[in-house]
């Protein structure tokens, strides 16, 4: 959702006269879109900032500098504090304002702050600018926010609550990457699975989006277990178009830890919700996310969390030890010692990537359907995914990019395939 937000607000940009480079020492305005996710990445931003100062240390002029996105958003007139370098503090909901924002700092060099969360006018304002992305397989953000408030969470909290675009939007933002050359779109959101706006929920919306032509792939991300319905599970079953691959965060398999969390399914919801996925669809394949040392998490919840792991055989997960986030409930709550975090991290994830490397070995001698993207720097390689998202390696000089290959996969390891296309 960041790299959306990123390509709109390069297109905002565009308007007032401002260009990308890729010359660090030599730009006017420097914009850092920001997650506070993680504890980790909120860090990250005032390192960046600092690395930043000192490459521009003896330039005459100081350049403007914009804090955009979820940290802007939590910490808000904070930054300023922290920070004297920032110009300019926006929140995810409040982008849009950039152009106006940065017009009034140049006309009076004040410092201004927008932590607005009125989602609806944000989009109805980016309508007016076409995105412009002209990439093979595009993001775009359908949904916002979260209603559900896990309690290790800050996306209710930096985001605002759920809402969900206007179908009309979506659709001819949609037709118009197509028009420039996207052949996959992946449709986004905090908690994508609970779009709905009127009577148009997420299957009914990708029936409309598949609608058009020159599309050839749909996925979407991410979801929680709770928000399928029968509709959308079985629109994997008749629309051709959506690919057999599923983000579906569990974050532990103790219902224990789950209650914990707030999470409000169990582990055997979640694996019934897994079985009538299979039972309509025999090759879907699942990924997830994981949360390991939350607080409370017991030798016994974490072997719960292995369990699961089994059961399902996730071809890609990503998974965490857990990060306190200021605001949620969850940071105040008994912490484990990070050691023991550390230590189920690395058990969790050699287990997840031993499945991950049997999955991507799985597809060794047999053919798979990529889409092309690009040409790889070394020029007589092509990169593309299947309709699995593995990123496939494709040998020779005669791929088009945007185009759908029959690739012989040739070798894997756990993070890719390599190939040639199949001729016969």
């Amino acid at each position: 959702m960041n790299e959306y937000d990123s390509n709109r607000i390069a297109d905002l940009l565009y308007t007032i006269n401002y260009k990308k480079t890729e010359e660090v020492e030599n730009a006017d305005c420097f914009i850092f879109n920001t997650c506070h996710i993680r504890e980790k990445a909120t860090q990250k931003v005032y390192s960046d900032i600092g690395k930043i100062k000192k490459i521009l240390r003896g330039r005459l002029s100081k350049p403007l500098f914009v804090l955009a996105g979820c940290v802007a958003q939590a910490e808000s007139s904070m930054v300023f504090e922290k920070s004297d370098f920032v110009d300019i503090v926006v929140g995810p909901q409040a982008y849009h304002k950039l152009p106006e924002l940065i017009k009034n700092y140049q006309s009076n060099k004040t410092k201004s702050l927008n932590t607005n969360l009125d989602v609806s006018d944000k989009f109805d304002s980016l309508e007016r600018y076409k995105n412009a992305s002209s990439k093979v397989s595009s993001f775009i953000t359908i949904q916002e926010g979260c209603d559900k408030f896990c309690k290790f969470c800050v996306v209710p909290y930096t985001r605002g609550p759920e809402f969900s675009r206007c179908p009309k939007q979506i659709y001819n933002e949609v037709q118009g990457l197509v028009e420039g050359g996207t052949k996959e779109i992946i449709l986004l959101g905090q908690n994508v699975s609970s779009y709905k706006n009127k009577d148009i929920n997420l299957s009914r919306l990708i029936d409309k989006v598949a609608s058009i032509k020159k599309l050839e792939r749909i996925r979407f991300t991410t979801s929680h277990p709770n928000d399928f319905n029968d509709d959308l599970i079985n629109a994997f079953k008749y629309q051709d178009k959506l690919m057999p691959q599923l983000h579906l965060p569990v974050q532990s398999g103790s219902n224990k830890i789950l209650e914990s969390m707030n999470r409000k399914h169990t582990r055997e919801f979640y694996l019934k919700l897994i079985d009538k996925f299979r039972d309509i669809k025999k090759d879907i394949e699942f990924s997830s996310d994981f949360i390991v040392g939350y607080p409370g998490e017991t030798d016994k919840d974490f072997d719960d969390t292995l369990d699961l792991v089994d059961k399902v055989k996730f071809s890609n997960s990503y998974s965490f030890v857990y990060s306190q986030r200021p605001g949620t409930p969850a940071v105040d709550f008994d912490q484990i010692p990070k050691e023991v975090s550390s230590s189920r991290l690395e058990i969790l994830q050699n287990k997840l990537f031993d499945l991950q490397r049997k999955f991507n070995d799985s597809a060794v001698n047999s053919k798979t359907k990529v889409l092309v993207e690009n040409i790889t720097k070394q020029g007589n390689q092509f990169f593309g995914r299947n309709e699995y998202m593995q990123p496939v390696f494709i040998e020779g000089n005669k791929c088009t990019p945007g185009q759908i290959e029959i690739v012989e996969v040739k070798s894997s390891n756990r993070h890719n395939l390599w190939g040639s296309v199949d001729n016969n």
